[in-house]
C-alpha cells in the first residue's frame, strides 16, 4: 500500500493530515522561520538554510518572509530573485528556470482540493507541479495555481491569477491572467 507521501509525489488524491507530511511541514517551517530571521549580512548562513529546505537551489536571493510547505519539492535555477512575501505551497515539483525574478507577495501553489466538503474535511488535497522558464518575471502579488508551465521569457503582471499555461515571450494581466501580447526580443524597458 502507497504512502500519502508516495501518492502526493506521484500526483495522486492523498490525505495532507498524514502524520509523515505533517512532520515534513512542521520541519520545513522550522527552516523557514530560521531563514526568516537571519540578518541580511549573514549570507552564509542564509544559503546553509536554503540547501537544507530546497531539493535544489543555485545562490538564490529570497527576501524574507519566505514560506513552503517541504521544500524538498522545489529546485531554482541560477539567479533566482523572490521579493518579500513569497509563499510556494509544493505538494508537487515547482521547477523554476535560470533568471527568474518574483515581485513582493507571490504565492506558487501546486495544492488543490476537493469541492465536496466530506472530502476536504478528511484532508484529501492533489497537487499538480508548476514549472516556470527561463527569464520570467512575475509582478507584485501574482498567483500562480496548480499545474500551470510558463514559458521562457514571460511577464506576469502584477495581481495577475495565472490558471492555465502561458506560451513563452507573452504578456499575460488580469483575473484570470488572459495574454494580451507577445513580448518581442527587441523591446528594452525604454519603450
Amino acid at each position: 500500500m502507497k504512502t500519502d507521501k508516495k501518492k502526493m509525489l506521484s500526483g495522486e488524491i492523498y490525505n495532507a493530515l498524514d502524520s509523515e507530511l505533517a512532520n515534513e511541514r512542521k520541519r520545513a517551517k522550522a527552516l523557514c522561520f530560521e531563514y526568516n530571521q537571519l540578518h541580511p549580512d549573514q549570507k552564509g548562513k542564509r544559503q546553509q538554510k536554503l540547501s537544507s529546505l530546497l531539493a535544489k537551489a543555485v545562490k538564490p536571493t529570497i527576501e524574507p518572509m519566505f514560506q513552503c510547505d517541504y521544500g524538498y519539492n522545489i529546485q531554482l535555477g541560477a539567479n533566482f530573485y523572490a521579493n518579500h512575501n513569497c509563499t510556494i505551497l509544493d505538494g508537487a515539483p515547482v521547477t523554476i528556470g535560470d533568471n527568474v525574478m518574483l515581485g513582493p507577495g507571490v504565492t506558487i501553489s501546486t495544492t488543490t482540493h476537493p469541492l465536496s466538503a466530506a472530502s476536504r474535511n478528511q484532508g484529501l488535497t492533489e497537487a499538480k507541479p508548476v514549472t516556470i522558464g527561463n527569464n520570467v518575471w512575475i509582478g507584485m502579488g501574482a498567483q500562480i495555481l496548480p499545474g500551470v508551465n510558463i514559458g521562457d521569457n514571460a511577464v506576469i503582471a502584477a495581481g495577475a491569477v495565472v490558471t492555465t499555461d502561458i506560451a513563452i515571450n507573452s504578456l499575460a494581466v488580469g483575473v484570470p491572467a488572459t495574454v494580451i501580447r507577445k513580448i518581442e526580443s527587441t523591446e528594452s524597458t525604454e519603450d
